[in-house]
C-alpha cells in the first residue's frame, strides 16, 4: 500500500487552481468534470509524478465545517516540504502570499504557516540539518 493522491477542500476551485499553479508553482496534471464539480489533480515540479494533490470541492457541509473549524484554530489542513524555507517564503511573500506564521524552530524542523485564500491555512517545513 502506498500514499497516491491527498485531497484538500477549497472553496472554489478555479481560485484554488489558480493559486497552487501560478503562486506555489505547482502543474495540472488532470481536470475533467465529475458531478457537479470538477477532478483536479496537481503534481509538484519539485516531487514524484505520481504523488498528486487533489482540489476537492467544501460543498459537502461536513467538508465546509471541517474546512472552517481548522482554519478558525489555526491549523494548517496539509504540509509540503521545502529544502530552503527561508528562500521559499521570500519567494511566496513576492508573490503576494501572505504568512500567518513566519519560520521558526519546531522540533526537528522549521516551519512556516501560509493561506491559501481558499479556505485553508497550508504548513511549509524544512528538516534540519
Amino acid at each position: 500500500m502506498k500514499i497516491r493522491l491527498v485531497s484538500i477542500f477549497v472553496d472554489d476551485q478555479e481560485k484554488a487552481v489558480r493559486f497552487y499553479t501560478d503562486v506555489l508553482g505547482f502543474t495540472k496534471k488532470r481536470d475533467f468534470p465529475v458531478g457537479g464539480a470538477r477532478w483536479i489533480a496537481l503534481v509538484s515540479p519539485e516531487g514524484p509524478d505520481e504523488l498528486e494533490l487533489v482540489l476537492e470541492p467544501n460543498s459537502h457541509p461536513a467538508a465546509s465545517a471541517y474546512q472552517a473549524a481548522l482554519l478558525k484554530d489555526g491549523i494548517p489542513c496539509t504540509a509540503f516540504e521545502s529544502t530552503d524555507i527561508h528562500a521559499e517564503v521570500k519567494r511566496l511573500k513576492d508573490r503576494g502570499v501572505t504568512f500567518t506564521i513566519e519560520p521558526r524552530p519546531a522540533g526537528e524542523v522549521i516551519i512556516a504557516v501560509f493561506s491559501d485564500t481558499c479556505g485553508n491555512l497550508i504548513q511549509i517545513y524544512q528538516t534540519k540539518t
